[in-house]
């Protein structure tokens, strides 16, 4: 069979930081910490009662690259689902208990992989840690301690007068050291915050004062865009020093989405394996063709496609030529044409209605003969 070479590094692709060094612990089949690769974490946002459901979007989100998946419990129907839904689920399954303690054992009895647990709003928590770790222990579970700017313990609220960086931190390493008086160390950290700055800087601070897995995440970022600029700023901040082990994308919106903006995050800090990337320009008074039509319709047309490609989609020539010979696949558009790159070389000029069809099959060969042959994308062409 031939083989295409895509030009990928012989060595592991350059990082911005060496990770910081944390205790390694398992959530379900997923390592998380120490050389463990950074996990994307999303949250189903159905009924967890309604089963079917539930586990339809938990298909959905493991299709979509999701690694763990965290399911509310707020009522005792709820915690009921669990052992169904964590006997199905593909991926591990996180229960997310607030307010009452009973359902974290419910939720370890359940099977699920881990318990998140808020301590700022969980009644008479601090009495019943010990039983909570043992029962962990006991179960091969792993928990973590999320602590949230809108639900802060009333008694830290009160120190520093509102979710400081230092009070998210003293919540966070309060808990740990009750946990640690019963020996229990198997869990990760959470400090969540809407503001990426003061986020950014419980994170630091919290890195710099234990060695527990953290799991970020700009709590009510907002809808999609926004949230998105949000999270990746924050999260492209604290992973660019090594500080992170799990990340959760919050959107006011489709928790797939979720995954996605989590992956290409990653991705684009070389902390995850490249997939598809396209390379575009953002036109300019330069442009010969309508690079937005192009881009968009070269995107949709290659949505699923796996394999660690780089399409660049240029529309001048100024830098189109010299972006499409650095790709893997490309096009310099002009004068009604375009000049079709593979892996540096021109291999043909097309018209430039046929540039989209010809860019979509040059992909598919190229991942046919890479031995890709599951969730081959359909020619989509406007």
């Amino acid at each position: 069979m031939t083989t295409i070479d895509l030009g990928l590094p012989a060595m592991p692709p350059e990082t911005l930081a060496t990770r910081r060094k944390s205790r390694k612990i398992k959530v379900g089949k997923v390592e998380v910490g120490g050389d463990a690769p950074i996990s994307v974490q999303s949250m189903t946002t159905t009924l967890t009662a309604d089963i079917n459901a539930t586990l339809q979007q938990i298909a959905q989100l493991t299709a979509a690259g999701c690694d763990i998946v965290r399911v509310a419990v707020p009522s005792a129907d709820d915690a009921d689902a669990l052992p169904a839904i964590a006997q199905k689920s593909q991926i591990p399954v996180i229960a997310d208990i607030h307010f009452q303690p009973r359902y974290v054992f419910a939720a370890i009895e359940a099977g699920c992989a881990a318990v998140r647990v808020n301590p700022g709003n969980i009644k008479a928590f601090d009495d019943q840690v010990k039983e909570i770790a043992q029962a962990a222990t006991e179960a091969g579970v792993s928990l973590r301690i999320g602590v949230n700017a809108g639900s802060l313990d009333k008694r830290l609220l009160a120190k520093y007068g509102r979710a400081t960086p230092e009070a998210l931190v003293e919540s966070a390493l309060w808990e740990a050291s009750l946990f640690e008086e019963h020996g229990f160390r198997d869990f990760k950290i959470s400090v969540k915050h809407h503001d990426p700055v003061v986020m950014i800087k419980a994170y630091e601070q919290l890195a710099e004062q234990c060695d527990y897995p953290l799991h970020l995440g700009v709590t009510e970022a907002g809808p999609a865009f926004q949230g998105t600029i949000k999270s990746s700023v924050a999260f492209g901040a604290l992973l660019s020093k090594g500080i992170g082990d799990t990340i959760r994308v919050s959107l006011s919106a489709d928790p797939v989405e979720e995954v996605k903006v989590g992956a290409k995050i990653l991705e684009s800090l070389n902390l995850r394996p490249r997939k598809l990337e396209i390379v575009s320009c953002p036109s300019c008074g330069r442009a010969q063709v309508d690079v937005y039509k192009l881009a968009d319709e070269v995107t949709a047309g290659l949505e699923g496609l796996t394999v660690p490609l780089r399409v660049a989609v240029m529309g001048c020539v100024v830098n189109g030529p010299g972006e499409a010979r650095e790709a893997d696949l490309g096009v310099a558009s002009g004068n009604g044409k375009g000049q079709i790159f593979v892996r540096g070389e021109v291999v043909k000029t097309v018209k430039e209605s046929d540039i989209v069809e010809t860019l979509i099959e040059e992909a598919m060969r190229i991942a046919d003969e890479m031995g890709e042959v599951e969730g081959t994308p359909q020619v989509s062409v406007g």
